[in-house]
C-alpha cells in the first residue's frame, strides 16, 4: 500500500490547506454543508460515495476542525455534521472553484448550477484578487515571501 505524503508541517499553507481538505470528496462534502445537507444520508445521497469512504472524510474534517459533529437539530438520537468557523472560512475556496468551474468546463448554454445572491437571486460577481490599496492583482503582480518565526 502507497503511504499518503503528509504536508502537515510544511512552510507553505497551500500545501497545509490541501493536506487538510485536499481530496476531492472532502471538498464535495463541504460544498454540500454549505448548501445545507447535515446527516450521513443526505451527504450520502447527494454525493453517491461509499459509506466507508464518507465516514473517513467526515472523521477526517471533524478531526480537523472543519466540521463539528452535533446532536440531531430534531433531538433525534442521530448526529448532524455542522461547519465550523475554520469551515465557514472556506466559503470562498468553495466559490473560486465553482467560477473557475462554470468559466472553464460547460460549454455555453449548457446546464448548470448556479451560486445565487439568497436575497436578490442575481449570480455573485467573480471573486478578484486585490492589493492591500484596492488595485486588482493576477499572479504576475505577486510573490511568495516566507515568514520567519518570531
Amino acid at each position: 500500500m502507497v503511504t499518503r505524503t503528509r504536508f502537515d508541517d510544511s512552510d507553505c499553507p497551500v500545501a497545509r490547506s490541501v493536506d487538510a481538505i485536499g481530496d476531492w470528496w472532502s471538498l464535495l462534502i463541504v460544498r454540500d454543508a454549505f448548501d445545507g445537507s447535515r446527516r450521513f444520508g443526505e451527504f450520502q445521497r447527494s454525493l453517491g460515495v461509499a459509506k466507508n469512504i464518507l465516514t473517513a472524510r467526515l472523521r477526517s474534517l471533524v478531526a480537523g476542525g472543519v466540521l463539528e459533529s452535533v446532536p440531531a437539530s430534531d433531538g433525534s438520537a442521530y448526529r448532524e455534521y455542522v461547519l465550523t468557523a475554520k469551515g465557514r472560512e472556506l466559503f470562498p475556496v468553495i466559490v473560486a472553484l465553482r467560477q473557475w468551474g462554470e468559466g472553464n468546463f460547460f460549454a455555453p448554454g449548457e446546464p448548470h448550477s448556479q451560486l445565487v445572491d439568497r436575497r436578490r437571486g442575481e449570480r455573485l460577481r467573480a471573486l478578484e484578487v486585490r492589493s492591500a490599496d484596492g488595485r486588482l492583482l493576477d499572479s504576475d503582480d505577486t510573490t511568495v515571501l516566507k515568514v520567519s518565526a518570531e
